[in-house]
């Protein structure tokens, strides 16, 4: 039996779908399908990066994040972080390293989040869409890495993001 579309949002889809259970119950399973998205850490320097200060609706709260954002169809990833990098923040890159990618929440959600590292940064005029709420903030790398470890940043793409670069750096 195929999964049921309950929801379709601007940039999600749900289904519902069945499972069945080694005993042969039926398990009704909920699952958000997400078209993926790139998260960037934009590195000024071997002593600092850039993070941003952005207003999530969902949780009602202003989070220290990196810039990220949603695939569009079709779009190859690069092409994606470098739009998202100079629309959030406005620096360009000359440098591009992929750190793999993670999954956000897969109990529930589908969604692919692709890490890269930029350098060789360049500043420009950022240009956020409508409903974003950002501020570029340039931090010392070691204060982005206390900030994860205090607790500070809860965002999870930062945090393994950071953590990440900071083990890779060092060997």
């Amino acid at each position: 039996m195929p999964a049921e579309t309950v929801h379709v949002g601007r940039r999600i889809r749900v289904e519902v779908d069945t499972l069945v259970a080694p005993d042969g119950r039926a398990i009704p399973r909920d699952a958000i399908r997400h078209p993926g998205a790139v998260v960037i850490l934009p590195v000024l320097d071997a002593e600092r990066v850039v993070l941003l200060r952005n207003f999530r609706f969902v949780v009602a709260d202003t989070l220290w994040e990196l810039p990220a954002g949603t695939v569009e169809p079709n779009e190859p990833l690069l092409e994606c972080a470098q739009r998202e990098l100079a629309e959030e923040t406005g620096y360009t890159a000359e440098r591009w390293r992929s750190l793999g990618f993670i999954y956000a929440s897969p109990g529930l959600l589908d969604e692919k989040l692709h890490l890269f590292v930029a350098e060789g940064l360049t500043p420009g005029a950022a240009r956020p869409e409508p409903d974003e709420t950002l501020e570029p903030v340039v931090v010392p790398f070691a204060d982005a890495i206390r900030m994860c470890l205090d607790g500070t940043i809860r965002d999870a793409k930062t945090i393994t993001s950071l953590l990440l670069w900071e083990r890779l750096r060092a060997t």
